[in-house]
């Protein structure tokens, strides 16, 4: 899916998000679901039990597309059924970690399972004995359609990681930076990698580069360890003007870091995802961009849609459902931040 601007809102999902959950809620209310649960799950009634592998709930990103499976499971709960949440306790051992997770929600008897595609090495072989053994699965977050296929999932939800970080790149380039450091303290993860190799692939259209700045896992959401090794890289090059972060917590340090290092008035800060502090600093000046991904949706439609498909055979012929990237800047912050007040964005 291409960008017909970067710098524009997307909004078909958000309307799409709507009439899907009045439609499912009409019908759930109106259905009495005489349907058998033949796996032993442990719902409330007799509508199915749908797990969903995600990150950790306290993370401020993982907690919006919590909230989107949480809501959309409202609709599977008034049929009887329940929707599961499974989380790390960190990031350190990202993809054996979520495999087990996925072979937990086998194990428990899953009608269904959402989980992201992070580390395929790690997960694939949890996914395909889920798929093998005849329940459906929707891959969503990460992993894209390319992985949805090759698993044999219903679809794909969430950003097209690489269309995303190419958009940051362009904007970088529009901007007039030339050369960008890509911050991946998730670095071997499908999505991270993509993203910093999206950023690369966008300024180079412009004449500039990306290098990629990887740090262990263990110092994700370590603000301390994360601004000291990025002042330390923007204090060996000087030529660096840009730098781009995967996630919120990393541009927090990240902002901290340039401010530290003295480049404030020459390095432009963008990040992947977005909180109530990147709309504070772009709207303040401060920062130049946050690519959203838009996670209210990933989770609301991957569980909407995984519960249409238990209970009635109902698929979308839009593969993959993309909900992004919108690059949120000046131009459009105003309408972000009332988003972000909703709670949805």
């Amino acid at each position: 899916m291409s960008l017909t601007s970067t710098r524009s809102r997307i909004r078909r999902p958000v309307a799409f998000a709507a009439v899907l959950s009045t439609v499912l809620l009409i019908a759930a209310c109106g259905n009495n679901n005489d349907k058998t649960d033949d796996k032993g799950s442990t719902a409330s009634g007799d509508g199915p039990v749908i797990y969903v592998v995600g990150g950790k709930a306290d993370d401020p990103f993982w907690s919006k597309v919590k909230r989107g499976a949480d809501d959309a499971g409202k609709v599977v709960e008034a049929a009887g059924g329940k929707v599961v949440w499974l989380g790390p306790k960190d990031y350190d051992n990202l993809g054996p970690d979520a495999a087990k997770l996925i072979d937990t929600a086998l194990s428990q008897g899953a009608d269904g399972v959402v989980g992201p595609d992070w580390v395929p090495e790690a997960e694939d072989a949890s996914f395909k004995k889920v798929v093998d053994g005849g329940t459906p699965l929707v891959i969503y977050n990460a992993g894209g359609i390319e992985a949805a296929d090759s698993l044999g999932a219903l679809n794909y939800y969430g950003s097209d990681e690489a269309t995303a970080g190419k958009a940051g790149g362009e904007f970088f380039g529009d901007d007039g930076e030339s050369n960008v450091l890509c911050v991946n303290t998730l670095p071997g993860a499908s999505n991270t990698e993509a993203r910093c190799q999206g950023i690369a692939d966008g300024i180079a259209e412009s004449g500039g580069k990306s290098t990629q700045l990887p740090l262990p896992s263990s110092k994700f959401g370590d603000p301390t360890a994360v601004s000291q090794a990025i002042k330390a890289a923007l204090l060996q090059d000087d030529s660096i003007d840009g730098v781009v972060t995967i996630s919120t917590a990393d541009a927090n340090a990240a902002a901290s870091a340039i401010e530290q290092a003295g480049v404030k008035d020459k390095v432009k800060l963008g990040t992947f995802d977005m909180d109530d502090t990147q709309l504070s600093r772009i709207k303040s000046g401060d920062q130049l961009f946050s690519i959203d991904q838009q996670p209210y949706l990933q989770g609301f439609l991957a569980v909407s849609m995984l519960y249409g498909y238990i209970e009635w055979g109902l698929e979308l012929p839009t593969k993959p459902t993309l909900t992004g990237p919108a690059v949120i800047s000046a131009d459009n912050v105003d309408t972000a931040i009332a988003g972000a007040k909703a709670g949805v964005r």
